[in-house]
């Protein structure tokens, strides 16, 4: 049973009560990330997540006070949201209701954890974007499609590592007044608690938080780059060519978001899906692998197709663009589109929604997603049902072929 309320200071409060279970997982969800920052100085809302680690104004040592109750706990920060997450024996759940209290009320703000972890996010920018193989490809992408105003130009780790040295103790303190508090939030709790007593607990620890004045989010009227088709070829340290097409997509929410996502499993989600049996199952002396994604996004987003080649030739890059192309136009035509393709992609995602529910963490994060969009956790999954092979080419030729194309193209460096 899900049951929901609303805090006097604005915190918004959803929870699902499973007796099935011995734990619980509590998911506190901010209204803030990426997009909230400016172009001079990117990665701030990541920092943000690792300094609500650094201890707060009672809990010195969060991490401690879940692992002492018997719990784990982590974090992640997008574009458009950050979140944390503990999942711990339901009969301590009150612990991880103490803790996210107290850093949602005041961060320690001690300089010591900061000046720590600006080096340990810069150390990830250089393990993840630097030194990993493929790890400027959404920094090229996102270049590409968006305009430099708008936020999603840059991913959630920066734009570069300077940026994140020079976060100073007076912006740790803006960045978390400005979107840390109550009325920016939704708490969602997934396990064998009952609501009542859930209710007792959140009244307890959070009621007492005062609302904060947070700044309206305005966003660029400017959200692509160019009008037209743009490439780029770049040489990296990679071991194999990549070949990747982007276009844009809708918001989440807007009309052909659903479709576009399910455009995505057609093409890539499975081995019987059209990339893997029509391109790499094909073509394997030219093309090792291929796949397709979206970046779903509270604004405009990004459709996906990539393609790792066997071998660097202009020939092999050009017959990989075409290959992958021709999939993607293929489902413009509702004729081209059978539908035992789409039940099987329906099918795949009611065993994942199904699966949710047998995970409390997976549960509470889906749970503070729906809230925060207004939703509860059957829309989603009413949308793809409603989905005809219609829709998904009307989808796919406002997108595949309306829309402007970024073509990303990753070459390996020269062996010395």
């Amino acid at each position: 049973m899900i049951t929901r309320f609303t805090l006097p200071n604005g915190l918004r409060v959803v929870h699902y009560h499973d007796r099935r279970t011995a734990m619980a997982a509590v998911d506190v969800m901010y209204d803030v990330g990426a997009r909230d920052e400016s172009r001079e100085l990117t990665g701030v809302a990541h920092l943000f997540e690792h300094l609500m680690f650094g201890g707060s104004v009672n809990e010195p040592r969060f991490d401690v006070a879940i692992e002492r109750a018997g719990g784990v706990n982590n974090a992640w920060t997008g574009s458009d949201f950050t979140n944390f997450f503990e999942l711990l024996p339901a009969q301590n759940i009150e612990t991880a209701l103490r803790a996210e209290s107290d850093r949602m009320l005041a961060l320690s703000f001690d300089p010591h954890v900061l000046q720590v972890q600006r080096s340990v996010v810069v150390e990830e920018f250089k393990q993840t974007v630097l030194n990993r193989p493929y790890g400027r490809v959404m920094h090229h992408l996102r270049s590409m499609l968006y305009h430099p105003s708008h936020p999603y130009s840059w991913p959630v780790i920066g734009l570069e590592p300077e940026h994140i040295m020079r976060v100073t103790d007076d912006d740790a303190r803006r960045w978390f007044y400005a979107h840390y508090a109550p009325n920016n939030a939704v708490l969602a709790v997934a396990g064998n608690v009952e609501p009542g007593r859930l209710r007792e607990l959140v009244e307890k620890w959070f009621g007492d938080i005062p609302r904060r004045e947070i700044p309206p989010r305005v966003m660029p009227s400017t959200v692509w780059a160019a009008p037209g088709d743009v490439r780029r070829d770049v040489t990296d340290r990679v071991p194999s060519p990549l070949v990747m097409l982007a276009w844009p997509m809708a918001a989440f929410g807007q009309p052909g978001y659903t479709e576009a996502d399910i455009i995505t499993d057609l093409l890539g989600a499975g081995r019987a899906a059209r990339l893997r049996r029509n391109v790499s199952g094909r073509r394997p002396e030219l093309v090792a692998d291929a796949d397709a994604s979206i970046m779903g996004s509270e604004h405009e987003g990004m459709l996906m197709i990539d393609a790792r080649l066997v071998a660097d030739s202009p020939a092999n890059v050009d017959t990989a663009c075409t290959l992958l192309l021709d999939e993607a136009l293929a489902l413009t035509d509702p004729a081209n589109i059978a539908p035992h393709e789409l039940e099987r992609a329906l099918r795949r995602f009611e065993a994942r929604d199904a699966a949710a529910f047998m995970s409390p963490m997976a549960l509470a994060q889906r749970l503070a997603a729906a809230e925060m969009h207004g939703e509860d956790l059957q829309a989603e999954l009413d949308r793809r049902r409603a989905v005809g092979v219609e829709d998904i080419a009307r989808t796919a030729r406002g997108i595949f072929i309306d829309s402007p194309r970024a073509t990303l193209v990753v070459h390996p460096e020269a062996q010395q």
